[in-house]
This record gives C-alpha cells, structure tokens and sequence, in this order.
C-alpha cells in the first residue's frame, strides 16, 4: 500500500508546484500525472500548456477529461509516483456532466484507493472552498458542497496533508 500527500490550498497558492517538487524528489521516472483540466477556452488552454511545459519529459501524463478518475488511475504501467492535478476540476467537471455530489465522493475515493494500492507515492492536488463566501447560485453551491465533501474524505486516508499558503506548505498532518 502507497503514501498518499494532499495539497489543498488557495488558486494560485503554490500547490502544483509543491506537486511537481515531491515527485521530482524521488526520480525523474516512474511519474504518471493525471491532468483534470479541460481546453474549454484560450485562458485555459494556455494555463495548460504551461503547466506540461513545467512537467519532465520522462513523466507519463493521462488526461482526464471525461470518465471516473479511478478507472484513469487504474492503468499503471509500473510507475512509483502518481500526481494527481486537481480534484477540483475533477469535481467540476462531473457535477457539470450530471453526476451528484454523493456520487462524486464517492468516485474520489475510489480513486484514493486504487491509487493508494497503484503507486508507492500519491500526491493529490485539490482546492481549498469554504473559507469565502456562500456562492450565489445553486451550482456553484453544489460545488462547495461536493469539493468540501471529497477534501474530507480524502484528507481522511491521507497519509500527508498541506495547506498551501503563499507558496509556503503548512502541514495540517
């Protein structure tokens, strides 16, 4: 059974770059990083080309751009490290392809644990939601709920969890 790290934090706090520098800390090779985000528009198509820039070439990477994530993990070739890059847009995604919020906690940690029984290392990336406001309408609502719900259950398992603040990693356990 694998290590599982969560980084949860803030847009744009440093956790993808804390990612990258905990895998890259244990090999440039057997890294498989699963991406959740999906080429919707300019903006983030080219927020996506600068985060594979960032990426080694050795590493593997499977899009994640439609399915359960643990089908995605499930397919390990052998490598020894996973990053996971991000629920939150994981969640997103599903809530907006219909699933409920019940049901993508429970695709989360189904993915915990196939990656936990996959890889000697997982680093999950995810976003900190609850500390603004109360979203002003029902689907963004729903997303605070969900994202909430998969950030306890997963932090739950975890062997490791961060907050990211200001590029800084403040270890919660």
């Amino acid at each position: 059974m694998g290590k599982l790290i969560l980084l949860t934090g803030g847009v744009r706090s440093g956790k993808s770059r804390r990612a990258l520098e905990l895998a890259k800390a244990h090999g440039e090779c057997g890294v498989l990083f699963a991406a959740t985000a999906l080429e919707s528009d300019e903006e983030m198509e080219s927020r996506i080309e600068k985060h594979r820039a960032e990426r080694p070439r050795s590493w593997r990477t499977v899009e994640v751009v439609s399915g359960r994530l643990a089908d995605a993990l499930t397919s390990n070739d052998g490598g020894e490290v996973l990053v996971l890059d991000c629920l939150g847009l994981y969640v997103s995604r599903r809530l907006l392809e219909g699933a409920s919020g019940e049901q993508v906690v429970i695709e989360a940690l189904e993915a915990a644990r196939a990656a936990l029984d996959a890889f000697a290392l997982n680093i999950f990336v995810t976003n900190e939601v609850g500390s603004g406001l109360v979203p002003p309408n029902e689907l963004g609502r729903l997303f605070v709920e969900a994202l909430g719900a998969v950030n306890r259950e997963v932090a739950a398992v975890a062997d490791e969890v961060s907050l990211m603040v200001a590029g800084i990693p403040v270890r919660l356990r």
